[in-house]
């Protein structure tokens, strides 16, 4: 399981003209799911990114997490994030989840975030979505939860 963080000031994911999810201080997070995926990977990363400090403190360093600014989450589910180059210009996507299985972690990771007391917005899954969003910094975290980054 992969994400990319992005801590931001404020964004947005709209579905055929229509918000669906929106933040202001918080975290904008790609998710994506690989085919291997098990509810520990969904577990590592939950505890990540609820301990993530990549907010300053008042001396300007990295310091605080989302709980100590009021931060909230923006979840964005991302296959892409598996596309494969390696071979040519056109990505593989082969070891994305399937979206029976993707779907259901997407969900699990919003309902785990909100268990820990994050206020979680979503896009749509597997909706064509424009997000918007102001990086803060910019700041941009990549996780895996295999470690391979």
């Amino acid at each position: 399981m992969r994400c990319v963080i992005q801590r931001v000031s404020g964004a947005h994911v709209t579905v055929d003209k229509q918000v669906t999810g929106s933040i202001n201080k918080g975290f904008m997070i790609l998710l994506g799911i690989e085919e291997n995926d098990e509810v520990e990977d969904l577990d590592y990363l939950v505890k990540k990114i609820s301990g993530m400090r990549i907010f300053e403190d008042e001396e300007g360093k990295m310091n605080l997490n989302l709980e100590a600014v009021k931060g909230d989450i923006l979840l964005i589910s991302q296959f892409t994030l598996y596309g494969n180059t390696r071979k040519g210009n056109r990505p593989s996507f082969v070891r994305s989840a399937r979206p029976e299985k993707a779907e259901a972690m997407y969900e699990e990771m919003a309902r785990k975030l909100r268990e820990r007391g994050h206020r979680v917005e979503m896009g749509v899954f597997g909706a064509h979505m424009d997000v918007e969003l102001v990086n803060d910094g910019p700041v941009t975290i990549l996780l895996d939860s295999r470690k391979d980054f």
